[in-house]
């Protein structure tokens, strides 16, 4: 069994996931197969598991498979693989990183008494490939959403929700990034300090915006803190200009990020992980060079700018 087996399960999943010939799937699998993740729970048919693969081909196009282990027992199959691939297309709505990514699984077949598969279970599912690039989900991404709730009195209005982020007053940053040679930003106030040992810092950018896919696909940005004089500038990041960076100063970092002169800090930072939050996504990033001016910083609260140098202490 096991000498007829192996090379069966061998040549049908290479010629699927190496060479995208879905149809090779068709004489392994029995009739009423499923396949089972349980890193999700989810079930799909041979239709699905095509069009995952399809999915996943369209992604990773030069995704190449290694079968580390095939254990024949009574009626079952135990596959242990090793897959290799570049991120080089969206894939589950994260845009292309460029990046190469390893990730291995294993799978258990259970046969019908042709020899056939009729169900199996995989550790592994798609999410696995962000993972490996460092993109995790703060939720399974794979998961079905949460629905939302029924009660409006469940969740504060959207009014409640601007009041509340009027209080809180922040500092002002742009983002920067590199899309090939061409420096890229965008204004945000949506940064923190995450810890000084190690230096790792956080920043969360809006999906719609248009230097979003550039650092994606960037392996470092710049984080520049603007100072109270810079105002100006926070309106040209602000917009949709094509061309932010013709209208500043800037230097490159060690590693290539733009940093805006005279602004009152900058730091270039490595990305180290990505976190999908619906809507936004959650740079985190490993501090690797930092300027200081010393200026005093612009500060943020309900729609206005402050000095601030200004500040009264309590």
């Amino acid at each position: 069994m096991q000498q007829t087996l192996e090379p069966v399960i061998t040549a049908a999943w290479l010629a699927a996931w190496d060479k995208g010939d879905l149809d090779a799937l068709d004489a392994l699998m029995a009739e009423g197969y499923t396949r089972t993740s349980k890193a999700t729970g989810a079930t799909v048919d041979l239709a699905g598991l095509k069009a995952e693969i399809a999915s996943v081909r369209e992604a990773f196009p030069d995704l190449r498979t290694t079968l580390d282990d095939i254990v024949v027992g009574e009626g079952t199959v135990a596959v242990f693989w090793t897959s290799t691939g570049t991120h080089a297309h969206e894939y589950l709505g994260v845009p292309a990183t460029g990046l190469t990514v390893h990730t291995r699984g294993s799978n258990i077949l259970v046969l019908d008494p042709r020899g056939r598969v009729l169900q199996e279970t995989v550790t592994w599912d798609g999410s696995e490939l962000l993972a490996g690039l460092g993109i995790r989900p703060l939720r399974g991404i794979a998961a079905p959403p949460a629905p939302e709730p029924e009660d409006e009195d469940a969740q504060p209005s959207l009014d409640t929700m601007k009041a509340f982020n009027r209080q809180f007053i922040t500092g002002v940053t742009v983002v920067t990034t590199k899309e090939g040679d061409r420096p890229k930003g965008l204004a945000a106030n949506a940064y923190c300090s995450v810890s000084l040992e190690p230096p790792l810092v956080l920043v969360c950018v809006q999906k719609t915006s248009s230097t979003y896919p550039a650092l994606f696909s960037s392996s470092h940005l710049g984080i520049n803190i603007l100072g109270a004089d810079q105002k100006p500038t926070v309106g040209v990041f602000a917009s949709k200009s094509p061309d932010k960076f013709a209208e500043v100063d800037w230097h490159e970092g060690p590693h290539g990020s733009p940093l805006i002169d005279c602004s009152a800090a900058s730091i270039e930072a490595e990305i180290q992980e990505r976190f999908q939050a619906k809507t936004h996504t959650v740079f985190i990033c490993r501090v690797r060079h930092a300027e200081v001016d010393g200026a005093a910083p612009m500060v943020y609260k309900a729609g206005h700018f402050f000095d601030g140098g200004q500040l009264v202490e309590l």
